[in-house]
């Protein structure tokens, strides 16, 4: 019996023991998992002030966007003017946003009423830059102007030889391009090519796109791969084709020149660059021109909309589906029928006519809505959209 207490006196310590490393290991895994726990925790709370602050700072970005829009779609005495002559007045929306690129390079320029005189054309440009934002830019400022004054010294009576104005014009801002270096104001800051040893400033270059719009025809200017499309009758009708270096006619033009065609993630002059027409890109001459393309299209009465926009719409958006994505935006908007058949008179939607607020709207959700849509089919280039209404009396 001695014995045997003295065997339970002496497993007790043991028992105790066990029992104790039992419970520290317990307490030290509950404390683990309250340490990951907690981790957790955090890390949802910085995703949802993440989130919130990112739909903060995106509502903040729309609504920048939407004033300046907004402020691009109202012309000098807009409110007089369009009550007697609405031809003068476009209506028009635009979207340019970065998407996934680091650098924002792309460049949307929107002119009403730009040449002088009486002839109510308007001028809508997409500038699409490359290695630097400088050329789109210069662009932007500029190749209006350039189309004025060509077109003014062009112009003899309504017969305007459309075709050498924009020659002309483009090769002013290829000039201008080349000599950026030299011409720019000393008070403008420096851009990254020419923080680069050496200086890059010749391997900038930039697509331009580029539409006058009057009463009666539709003009369209083109160097690299941004494009133009007219939706008629609900067909799309391409008023550019795409300079891509493999394009038949174009790879025969770069071969001649003594230049070649090397495919490298895609067709590309030299190796270099992914199209064969720009303004700019200095080191790529005579392999890559400046000169344009240009069609001239009369209007008619089933003309419904013109699509300006850089590739970064075009790579993963068809003719097609943009023209169906801007007529949806028209048909939620605007009239049931076409104006056409609307009493004089009248500005009620029964009777097919809305107001030039109203259609400004619907553009500006069409290439917002495009510019959405290139995103969400995950395009990897800057997005910039101008969509021009071009149905007849509204």
């Amino acid at each position: 019996m001695a014995e045997i207490c003295c065997q339970e006196a002496k497993s007790t310590p043991a028992t105790v023991a066990t029992v104790s490393a039992s419970v520290a290991a317990a307490a030290v895994a509950s404390s683990v998992m309250d340490r990951r726990r907690r981790r957790l925790e955090m890390k949802r709370f910085r995703l949802a002030s993440d989130l919130e602050e990112s739909a903060a700072e995106y509502a903040r970005a729309g609504k920048r966007q939407r004033l300046a829009r907004t402020a691009s779609a109202s012309c000098p005495d807009a409110g007089s003017v369009s009550q007697q002559d609405p031809d003068r007045c476009p209506r028009y929306g635009f979207s340019s946003v970065c998407g996934r690129r680091r650098e924002m390079e792309d460049a949307v320029s929107v002119r009403p009423d730009f040449l002088t005189g009486s002839s109510k054309s308007h001028f809508f440009g997409v500038f699409d830059g490359h290695g630097c934002s400088h050329v789109a830019t210069t662009c932007q400022d500029l190749m209006h102007e350039a189309v004025a004054e060509e077109h003014e010294k062009a112009c003899s009576g309504e017969d305007v030889a459309w075709k050498e104005v924009m020659e002309r014009s483009f090769a002013r801002l290829d000039e201008r391009a080349a000599n950026w270096v030299t011409t720019r104001s000393s008070e403008e800051p420096a851009c990254r090519c020419e923080q680069k040893m050496p200086s890059r400033c010749d391997h900038v270059g930039s697509t331009a796109v580029v539409a006058v719009v009057s009463p009666t025809h539709v003009v369209v200017g083109n160097a690299g791969d941004s494009r133009a499309v007219l939706s008629r009758a609900g067909v799309p009708v391409a008023l550019s084709v795409d300079h891509k270096p493999d394009r038949p006619d174009e790879l025969e033009r770069i071969q001649a020149a003594g230049g070649r065609v090397i495919y490298w993630d895609g067709a590309r002059v030299l190796g270099v660059l992914a199209m064969s027409r720009a303004i700019g890109d200095g080191y790529l001459k005579p392999f890559v021109t400046a000169e344009p393309e240009v069609t001239v299209t009369e209007r008619s009465d089933e003309d419904e909309c013109l699509i300006l926009a850089s590739d970064g719409l075009w790579d993963v958006v068809t003719n097609e589906m943009a023209c169906d994505v801007v007529r949806a935006c028209f048909r939620s908007n605007g009239p049931p029928e076409p104006a056409a058949h609307a009493e004089v008179g009248t500005s009620s939607p029964v009777n097919g006519v809305i107001s030039k607020a109203e259609s400004d709207k619907a553009c500006s959700d069409a290439a917002m809505l495009l510019a959405k849509l290139a995103l969400a089919r995950r395009s990897s280039d800057n997005v910039s959209v101008v969509v021009v209404d071009l149905r007849r009396g509204l």
